[in-house]
């Protein structure tokens, strides 16, 4: 009898124009054998990347009634991924999946912000709240900035090492998660730097190519979850997001609109065919 497949609630916004979010991450996981259950933070008319004020669906109540309902069905994940998260109180959603479903891999994506600075609409406290998030993860993968903000560190400069970002990893493994910090850096190379509770860490590179499409954060983060859930250690799981990034960065036509994300259809069938 085939065995069910890996099953993830991916509680992320929606924006319904623009490769971005649960737009990319469903597909991601779905290619590669992995059921993903959406739960939408709020749905977007786009995402927020340089397309205008989005038109926007949220509904608080929404969430918990979610939770509720698949608790009733017998639903099981083998996984909670989180990202963007609007306010505290979708931080408390993300914790209530957690205590729901204790057994599942936690891994949270603490969406701030990038090139130094938080994005618009967060706040000092939701940073606070997504600290105690993270502490409670068993993995998180933020990119330099915001781990710099989760330490209340100074912001890194552009010429920060991986040694640097490995410091920064154990720091933040040392809160009880596996770290694993994006986007760092390297001359020809853009690196992932992993640390865990144990001490062990690693890197993980892929070439670098200059150009700058939202969304591939997120398809990096589907990937490198989708791939533990294969059965892959995070260091290996590392690398392959990294390189299905860059796959997809390179199936997209020079001129292509950054704003609308890569285009990842193209590198799809490539994960299908992941074992």
């Amino acid at each position: 009898m085939t065995n069910a497949p890996k099953t993830v609630l991916c509680i992320h916004d929606l924006p319904c124009f623009g490769r971005a979010s649960l737009g990319v991450i469903l597909p991601v996981l779905s290619a590669m054998g992995v059921q993903p259950v959406a739960l939408p933070t709020a749905v977007l008319s786009t995402h927020t990347g340089g397309l205008g004020t989005p038109a926007v669906l949220a509904d608080p109540t929404f969430g918990p009634a979610t939770l509720e309902h698949y608790q009733r069905l017998g639903v099981q994940f083998d996984c909670i991924y989180s990202g963007y998260l609007a306010d505290a109180n979708q931080v408390h959603l993300v914790e209530q999946a957690i205590a729901l479903w204790p057994d599942a891999l936690a891994v949270v994506d603490p969406v701030l912000g990038d090139n130094g600075r938080l994005y618009s609409g967060i706040s000092a406290d939701l940073v606070g709240a997504m600290y105690t998030l993270c502490c409670r993860a068993d993995l998180i993968i933020p990119n330099l900035t915001e781990a710099a903000y989760l330490l209340e560190q100074p912001q890194p400069g552009a010429d920060t090492t991986a040694a640097a970002a490995l410091q920064l990893a154990h720091q933040l493994a040392a809160l009880g998660p596996r770290a694993l910090i994006t986007g760092v850096p390297t001359g020809r190379y853009i690196c992932c730097a992993g640390a865990a509770p144990d001490e062990s860490e690693f890197l993980a590179k892929a070439p670098f190519i200059p150009r700058l499409f939202h969304g591939t954060g997120d398809i990096f983060g589907a990937v490198l979850v989708g791939r533990l859930l294969q059965g892959n250690v995070l260091a290996a799981a590392a690398d392959a997001a990294a390189g299905f990034v860059a796959e997809c960065l390179r199936a997209t036509p020079e001129g292509a609109d950054e704003r609308l994300g890569v285009w990842l259809e193209r590198a799809l069938p490539r994960l299908c065919t992941t074992e």
